[in-house]
């Protein structure tokens, strides 16, 4: 049986992935019910909105005593917006913090790599509520 077989079987939802030039796995999210591209980044502790975004996303930010870092760059000033919703391809989270930073720097690099700039980051605590499970090889990403 295959993985996907398996796993639709099981109730989780297929997110078609795509890799970028810099070779990041990337994928579209709504938040709020507005789309955005994002790239999936399992190192990341928290799924990131650039503050440049905001207000694509109609999002409410306060400040945060959370500092970022990542991608070369540390101590970055951060805020919040609490209580946002999330859809990734029928896979629904209510209730969803998400951190608010520039981000600047991860676009330039995706831009001067010929790559797609990005609304912002899916990190470890969407993929841990969605039990996620990532197939390389088939470019998908399978949440419950």
């Amino acid at each position: 049986m295959s993985l996907k077989k398996h796993l639709e079987e099981k109730g989780y939802h297929r997110v078609k992935l795509k890799y970028t030039k810099t070779n990041h796995l990337e994928l579209v999210a709504r938040i709020n019910n507005i789309e955005g591209n994002f790239i999936l980044d399992t190192g990341a502790s928290s799924t990131c909105v650039g503050i440049d975004a905001v207000e694509h996303f109609d999002l409410l930010s306060e400040d945060s005593d959370i500092k970022a870092a990542g991608a070369g760059a540390t101590n970055m000033i951060t805020q919040i917006s609490q209580k946002n919703r999330i859809e990734i391809m029928g896979w629904k989270k209510k209730k969803v913090d998400l951190v608010l930073f520039d981000l600047k720097h991860v676009n330039e690099a995706l831009v001067n790599h010929k790559a797609d700039k990005v609304h912002g980051i899916i990190g470890a605590d969407i993929l841990k509520k969605g039990k996620a499970v990532i197939d390389y090889k088939n470019k998908a990403l399978y949440l419950k």
